[in-house]
């Protein structure tokens, strides 16, 4: 229905109270009033056109035509909407002015004939324009001292052009009482009402300065603590009025919920509530306060609910470690172990492992495909050089700075009670003045006392009973007793250069591909490539500087590739050294021929197994002993029980009883800058020694290991895979071993146990009987003369020493 001006329309009538509407208005407001509500409904039955009209007192709750003012403003009805509280929401429109001519009665609403004004055309005359031009400008003036204007208001008032409608506008949207608008909506001539407007607009700006002002002025008096306290009050105010105060008391009771929440024992509760009762008696902003709510907070954060299921699919927890880790069976094989176990007995409580190796050999990275297989979250904590106690156990919560242990910490990271926890080099822990770390782990690492471990900072004990705890360390003799007694060992050796090889293939080439933005098309590892890396460019147990090596090969072929050298290349042990350089290492080879007094080693060292050789001369003197090769105090040792050895069986093995008193001797290892020690070179001293004494020659392709006693007992030793490894890469074909030491070769790799001889001996006369080239007896000589030309050909050797 179109509104036509200066016409007659019978309308319902909504009175309003405190509230005036103006033409070309959009409104919304909430109506209760029965008869409000009747008119409301009238006009959606009709023509959604309504009479809108203010209320001249607005205590007035049932208002008849005495109580309206006489000017309103006809509108159309946009929207109703029911609110849940039994109160109508109506959005309006409003359309023009109109007068109420009279009322009509006989219904339950207010209905009226009343009249439209007459249409506003452009002013045509000077004092109007003059007059748009004064309101704008004071109006510009008054949203000076009004902030928070809204910019589409100042916009749409730049724009308008009628002086009536600009009026309007305004009043709308400024902050005046009701009476004054309706005084301006009673104006129906537009210059009156630019002219009442702007006198409004005076009067409140002269208001609103003395306000300033008198703002200004209090402001001035009052010093910088009193203003604190005046603003803190009021925000205080602001925050009551908006409902969004922080109330302690309120605060508390979360935090009990939460509690209540938790599925932990009685007394832990206890414990926390205890805190919440002293947070609600806290102020708000109290230090003490904010410490309470960082201990609640951590204490909440912590999984004590929450765990993951475990995937037990023992096939498939083969495949995922064999694909990301090439060898370690052992390791592998105790893991399928431990998991069959938890698949019999899920109740099965956690196991503590340690990897224990050379650094590089993937200790780490196995313990985190171990998580990865069983489905379980982990977390890993570094425990190198840690020498403070409360890293493990945590600072007590009334320290400054207090948080918890790295155990708790490594679960609140996990989000599990029952996570994979790795503590990296456990054997670099060390203790000061602040405590011993490891004694904190021992309850950490014990599966009978773990379930209630109590860190100091959350002060209430914590279920790790469900962790599986895996730890790694290089040097198991660094680690206590026992802390080293609750955990299962595994040791992992160093790798073979086959297992290199293929780690190297398999892993470390695609992984550098990726990270180079190389492919194999545009350079190829051949096998022989790959070998010469292995053993002319890095020497260790592991496989990081071999991953190192690999890459910078192929950032070098990157340059080249890239300038335009080469499509493609093949990395072989011809062309390496172009890239590399010189080799860093040389290959150890066996002495060129037989030779009297050198006997080819086995010495196990942190980057694997190399030959040593040891060298041993006779000369003219008084028997004394010389030893020299950076020898440890124990090596020193088993060469003085090597030559007793020697001498308690100088008339079974045929020699001179009394080549101590005239013969000075010698033994050195060569490469005497590096240490050396350990008491597995026994048997090879005393071969040295006895291949001196009589001039028989050692087999150049035999190589020994073993302790000796003073009675010619051979004791096992350790590390024999890795001297095993080190024999087979120097051409060695037989390898004389301690007999206790046999049963370790069933763990060996195959291209060792297929290429080497391994013979178990007992003792000193074994060892010799195959290390030694039998002596041509002859035919006419005694034995005197034969011990007497062994003299003779051994001093004219120390001669040409």
């Amino acid at each position: 229905m179109n509104i036509l001006s200066d016409t007659i329309y019978k309308l319902p009538v909504l009175p309003l109270r405190g509230l005036v509407v103006f033409p070309k208005t959009l409104l919304n407001f909430d109506v209760a009033r029965k008869k409000s509500i009747a008119a409301i409904k009238s006009a959606m039955n009709e023509n959604q056109m309504i009479f809108l009209v203010a209320q001249n007192d607005i205590s007035v709750t049932e208002p008849d035509q005495a109580d309206l003012y006489k000017m309103g403003v006809v509108a159309k009805i946009v929207q109703v909407l029911k609110q849940p509280d039994d109160t109508t929401r109506v959005v309006v429109e409003g359309i023009t002015r109109a007068e109420i001519l009279n009322f009509e009665s006989g219904k339950n609403f207010l209905c009226a004939e009343v009249q439209t004004s007459p249409k506003e055309d452009m002013p045509d005359n000077t004092r109007e324009l003059a007059l748009i031009r004064s309101v704008k400008g004071i109006f510009e003036q008054y949203i000076h001292l009004v902030p928070k204007m809204p910019s589409d208001v100042i916009y749409k008032v730049a724009i308008c052009k009628k002086g009536g409608e600009l009026a309007d506008y305004i009043t709308n949207n400024i902050v005046l009482d009701y009476q004054i608008k309706q005084i301006i909506l009673d104006c129906l001539d537009p210059a009156q009402r630019l002219q009442k407007l702007l006198e409004i607009l005076s009067e409140e700006m002269s208001i609103l300065k003395i306000q300033n002002e008198i703002c200004d002025r209090a402001k001035s008096n009052i010093d910088d603590a009193q203003r604190k306290y005046f603003l803190r009050e009021q925000l205080s105010v602001i925050e009551e009025e908006l409902g969004e105060e922080e109330s302690p008391v309120d605060e508390a009771e979360e935090y009990a919920e939460q509690i209540e929440a938790l599925q932990m024992d009685d007394a832990s509760k206890e414990i926390l509530l205890k805190e919440c009762k002293k947070l609600a008696k806290m102020p708000f902003g109290a230090q003490e306060a904010t410490v309470v709510r960082t201990y609640l907070d951590t204490v909440l954060e912590l999984p004590w609910n929450k765990k993951t299921k475990d995937v037990l699919n023992l096939s498939k927890i083969r495949k995922t470690l064999d694909k990301n880790h090439y060898g370690l069976k052992k390791v592998k094989e105790r893991i399928i172990e431990q998991l069959a176990v938890k698949q019999l007995n899920p109740d099965s409580k956690g196991q503590i492992l340690c990897l224990a190796g050379p650094p590089g050999v993937g200790k780490t990275s196995i313990a985190q495909s171990i998580a990865e297989s069983m489905n379980r979250k982990s977390a890993r904590i570094a425990l190198g050089g840690v020498k403070d106690e409360a890293e493990i156990r945590g600072h007590r919560k009334t320290y400054i700075g207090s948080m918890p242990g790295r155990i708790i910490n490594g679960l609140k990271l996990a989000g599990s009670s029952n996570p994979v926890l790795i503590l990296d080099e456990i054997d670099k822990l060390s203790n000061d003045y602040k405590g011993d770390p490891t004694s904190a782990l021992l309850e950490v690492l014990d599966a009978e006392q773990n379930h209630s471990f109590c860190d100091h900072y959350i002060d209430v004990p914590f279920d790790l009973s469900n962790v599986f705890f895996i730890t790694t360390a290089n040097d198991l003799s660094a680690v206590p007793d026992p802390l080293r007694d609750r955990m299962e060992v595994i040791e992992l050796d160093s790798y073979t250069r086959e297992e290199k090889f293929a780690i190297a293939k398999k892993h470390l080439i695609p992984k550098q591909y990726k990270a180079c933005g190389l492919d194999s098309k545009a350079v190829r590892f051949t096998k022989t490539g790959i070998y010469a890396l292995i053993d002319f460019y890095t020497s260790e147990a592991g496989v990081r500087t071999l991953e190192r090596t690999i890459a910078s090969v192929l950032r070098k072929c990157a340059v080249q590739y890239l300038d335009g050298a080469f499509e493609s290349i093949s990395i072989t042990d011809k062309n390496i050294e172009s890239l590399l350089g010189p080799k860093k290492y040389l290959q150890e080879t066996l002495p060129a021929k037989d030779e009297i007094g050198v006997v080819n080693g086995l010495a196990w060292t942190s980057v694997g197994g190399t030959l040593l050789p040891i060298e041993t001369v006779l000369m003219p003197g008084t028997g004394k002993i010389e030893l020299t090769g950076s020898l440890g105090e124990i090596m020193q040792e088993s060469a003085k029980a090597a030559i007793s050895c020697i001498r308690s069986k100088a008339d079974f093995l045929k020699v001179d009883p009394d080549f101590y008193k005239s013969f000075d001797i010698h033994i050195h290892a060569p490469e005497g800058a590096v240490p050396k020690d350990g008491p597995s070179a026994g048997i090879t001293m005393a071969t040295a020694i006895y291949s001196a004494l009589s001039s028989r020659p050692v087999k150049r392709n035999v190589a020994m290991t073993g302790e000796i006693t003073l009675r010619g007992k051979v004791l096992p030793i350790g590390g024999l895979k890795e001297k095993s490894m080190a024999a087979y890469k120097s051409g060695v074909k037989t390898i004389i071993i301690p007999k206790e030491n046999y049963r370790d070769i069933s763990e060996f790799d195959e291209i060792l146990v297929e290429n080497l001889e391994f013979v178990p001996v007992e003792t000193i006369e074994q060892v010799l009987d195959m290390a030694l080239i039998p002596v041509k007896k002859a035919k006419d000589e005694s034995f005197e003369n034969l011990i007497l030309a062994e003299e003779t050909k051994v001093s004219s050797h120390a001669v040409r020493q």
